[in-house]
């Protein structure tokens, strides 16, 4: 996935209330901006960091600034949740996934399970289901992991408990982690931070549902994704 403008340069000053950010541009002028990230965003929001943000000619937004990325001093770090289906879905028409091959038609957002919406629903030719939830991961442990939630997340959860039901009904359920830095080593979930949720992730993948972890390569001028990493449960 190509950006459709250039990205702004600048520096974090700090981000707060989960959707704000300020952001010191190379002038020296001091925006806000959109913050599309609920999570906890630990260890990639320190003050200080240099950071990419888009701007948006929408007459209608009141901001018209989006915090992208950061880099941390090692890499970039892709914070923006808005774009891992959008990157996902991309590399599945691309036939970049060695896993989910030979699907024919992509749809996205369909209802399913109790009141959710699946990521992107894969049919083969012969009308073959694949559902697949797609996570972005920013994390990276002090063990050097990368890990997944990065706050409790009950929502999360629930997808996980609507997987099994997927595959309970005969139909094939994935579990696809997008992880958008390079600094870590393999995926694990976040036992000290949702255990519920290990928990939940290691009975999803006992019970059928697919678990993959993706890296992608986040640069300034793209988000795109590359090859799968290797993941432990327990």
């Amino acid at each position: 996935m190509k950006f459709s403008g250039t990205l702004i340069k600048g520096r974090l000053c700090r981000r707060y209330k989960r959707f704000f950010a300020d952001i010191e541009l190379e002038s020296g002028e001091v925006v806000t901006a959109h913050c599309p990230n609920t999570g906890s965003m630990r260890g990639c929001s320190s003050p200080g960091c240099d950071v990419l943000i888009s701007k948006s000619d929408n007459p209608k937004r009141k901001l018209k600034y989006t915090w992208e990325m950061i880099n941390n001093g090692r890499c970039w770090i892709g914070i923006n949740t808005m774009l891992p289906n959008r990157i996902v879905l991309e590399a599945l028409k691309n036939g970049k996934i060695a896993e989910l091959q030979g699907f024919t038609e992509f749809k996205t957002e369909v209802k399913y399970g109790q009141n959710s919406r699946v990521d992107i629903l894969a049919v083969t030719e012969d009308q073959k289901e694949c559902y697949i939830e797609v996570k972005n991961v920013t994390l990276v442990g002090d063990d050097g992991f990368y890990k997944f939630p990065d706050a409790v997340t009950e929502r999360g959860r629930k997808h996980l408990y609507e997987l099994m039901d997927i595959v309970k009904a005969g139909r094939r359920a994935v579990m696809l982690f997008l992880i958008q830095r390079s600094d870590g080593t393999i995926f694990k979930p976040a036992d000290d931070i949702d255990p519920k949720y290990a928990a939940s992730l290691r009975e999803a993948y006992a019970f059928g549902v697919e678990i993959l972890p993706y890296q992608a390569a986040v640069s300034p001028d793209s988000v795109e994704l590359t090859t799968s990493v290797d993941f432990i449960l327990e």
